[in-house]
Formats: structure tokens, C-alpha cells, sequence
């Protein structure tokens, strides 16, 4: 069952510039669904959330002073949690649960989507590492 929260206060932005949301949907374990005011709509797959979370704790690998997160392809949303009026906390389950992803990061994530996605899926194959986690021994 998804979780759907309408919201309805009216969310300033740090920038100015980011539309407001107005919806935000979870399909767990999938995607998460957010509309902004400006007809902009975007699903947002649980691994492109997982790989780009705000956290600076993300079990990241340094790989040449480059931020690598691989291995997440299957990963899935558990939960999300409202914080403040700004945005929620998702809850990833592989455990990570330190990223606030605030509305405007929303809205950055969705309107930057294929670009980050294809960068990514670029430096993966840069350092010889895959999308899919690793076999078990």
C-alpha cells in the first residue's frame, strides 16, 4: 500500500526557485512518486535514491578521492518519515537511514534524473564496480 501525504503547507525553499510539493507518494519497496506545483512529476527509483542519499555516512568506498556507492541496484524502501515540513527520512533496507531528503532535493534529484543516473552507471564502469551487489560466498 502506498503511502500518500498531501501536503499542505506552504514550503519556502532555500533557493527560491524550487516549486513547491504537493504531493509525495512511497510505493514501497520500489520508488517514491513527488509532484511539485509546477505540473513537474517524478518517480524516483528506491536505488537512484539509495546511491544519491544526502547522508554523508552512506557506506560510501573511496575510490581515487571519488565518493563510490555500489552494489544497490536490488535495494528497496522500507519507510519514510515526515521531518519538520521540509522533508522526509527513508529508511533503505540495507539499514541506511541518515539521509533528509528535503523537497527541493526531491525536485533536484527528479529534474537532474537521467543525468545523474547515466554519471553514475559512467563511474561505476570507470572503476570496474556493478550496480548489482555482490555474490554471497
Amino acid at each position: 500500500m502506498a503511502a500518500v501525504w498531501r501536503v499542505k503547507r506552504n514550503i519556502s525553499t532555500a533557493a527560491g526557485d524550487c516549486p513547491r510539493l504537493i504531493k509525495f507518494a512511497l510505493h514501497a519497496p520500489k520508488n517514491v512518486v513527488v509532484e511539485f506545483t509546477n505540473g513537474s512529476r517524478y518517480n524516483l527509483p528506491a536505488e537512484f535514491l539509495r546511491v544519491f542519499s544526502p547522508a554523508v555516512d552512506s557506506k560510501i568506498r573511496s575510490i581515487g578521492g571519488e565518493k563510490v556507492i555500489y552494489g544497490r541496484r536490488h535495494v528497496g524502501i522500507m519507510s519514510a518519515e515526515p521531518v519538520g515540513n521540509y522533508g522526509v527520512r527513508l529508511l533503505f533496507d540495507d539499514l541506511h537511514k541518515t539521509g533528509i531528503y528535503t523537497w527541493d532535493y526531491f525536485y533536484h534529484l527528479g529534474s537532474n534524473k537521467f543525468t545523474l543516473m547515466r554519471s553514475y552507471i559512467n563511474m561505476l564502469k570507470k572503476h570496474g564496480l556493478s550496480r548489482d551487489p555482490r555474490a554471497k560466498k
